[in-house]
């Protein structure tokens, strides 16, 4: 859409540069209104033309290289670690350098929106807001870039509802304010697929979240960058379930499987320029096809789990039954060991 919109502006401008040319001075002397009207419509094409520009610019391999801390922030399905692992193990293959230190500060349950269902977890506890411990987490991870995918929790799993959607476009608004605050660049992810075949309700919840994601695109227009993860997902599992109609990547509607976290992880790195690598079948085998040993993923994800539940335990927070973690010391320490088996694994 940016593209062809763009392509409007670029012929707009080039015809009238060509209808410029067709009016020498003298007859823009002699109608003074022509001529403010001309070059009010070249000012505001070549305006719309550079705002969409900027609105097609998305993430680069630049923007990791330049970070020296990137944070993951998201509800149980950052907090799970796969994908994050699976995008980290894509930097180290691939050879970014230098790269970035992973922290994953996912929290399951968590939304931007504030809301929280009643009787959610059997009534044990309502759903963490992230803004309740942000500050904490930006102050103790200090991130260069921040990785953000809100929402699949946000609509609390009803119908859509304005009062509610403006909740979670409040959120996520605040959420980009404060990291860019910092100084920090923000990237954010549309929320991913929700299947209503495998948890069917009286009513689509994937639609739901198209709303939401489509507000998040909206923003690109803005200079936002958003990585589209559930435009993507929906379309994948229509195409697969052609031949399976059972398939699925959420077995519970939700969580994902191995498959589920890999389709969002290659979303990513397809929104970083790497495409080939995004259309590999699993993790292990873009990691063959970059060369690398395979064994750097299980090291990676044991980083992504160690580093995760000592951030996110010292960082704060209200959800209960999570792990305690290592001070962040210690297991600084022990990141630095898996690190240099990592990097004997990477040599040739």
């Amino acid at each position: 859409m940016t593209r062809l919109t763009s392509c409007r502006s670029i012929l707009s401008l080039g015809f009238g540069f060509k209808f410029f040319g067709y009016l020498n001075s003298d007859t823009l002397e002699a109608y003074p209104t022509m001529r403010r009207l001309l070059l009010t419509f070249l000012s505001v094409s070549a305006l719309f033309l550079v705002a969409e520009v900027h609105s097609a610019e998305g993430p680069s391999v630049e923007l990791l290289q330049n970070s020296k801390r990137l944070v993951f922030l998201g509800d149980s399905i950052t907090a799970a670690g796969k994908y994050v692992a699976n995008f980290e193990a894509w930097m180290v293959a691939r050879g970014i350098s230098p790269r970035p230190h992973v922290i994953d500060m996912g929290l399951p349950s968590e939304t931007v929106s504030g809301l929280s269902e009643d009787g959610h977890a059997g009534g044990k506890f309502p759903r963490p807001v992230l803004s309740e411990r942000l500050d904490r987490v930006l102050k103790l991870s200090k991130p260069d870039l921040v990785i953000a995918c809100y929402g699949i929790n946000c609509g609390i799993y009803q119908p859509f509802d304005e009062s509610r959607f403006v909740k979670y476009q409040q959120g996520i608004a605040s959420l980009k304010e404060s990291v860019e605050k910092t100084g920090a660049k923000f990237i954010i992810v549309t929320p991913p697929f929700y299947d209503d075949q495998t948890s069917p309700r009286s009513f689509s919840y994937n639609k739901v979240l198209d709303r939401y994601s489509d507000w998040l695109l909206s923003k690109r227009s803005e200079g936002w960058m958003v990585v589209d993860l559930h435009g993507p997902m929906t379309k994948e599992i229509e195409r697969r379930r052609k031949t399976d109609p059972k398939y699925t990547f959420q077995p519970d509607g939700v969580h994902p499987n191995d498959d589920g976290y890999w389709f969002i992880a290659s979303e990513v790195i397809r929104a970083f320029g790497d495409e080939k690598s995004a259309q590999a079948a699993d993790p292990q085998t873009m990691i063959k096809n970059l060369g690398k040993n395979t064994e750097l993923l299980t090291l990676v994800q044991s980083r992504v789990t160690l580093i995760r539940d000592s951030y996110v335990a010292t960082a704060g927070h209200k959800r209960p039954g999570m792990p305690t973690g290592l001070p962040i010391d210690e297991a600084e320490t022990k990141s630095g060991e898996i690190s240099r088996k990592i990097e004997t694994l990477l040599k040739p």
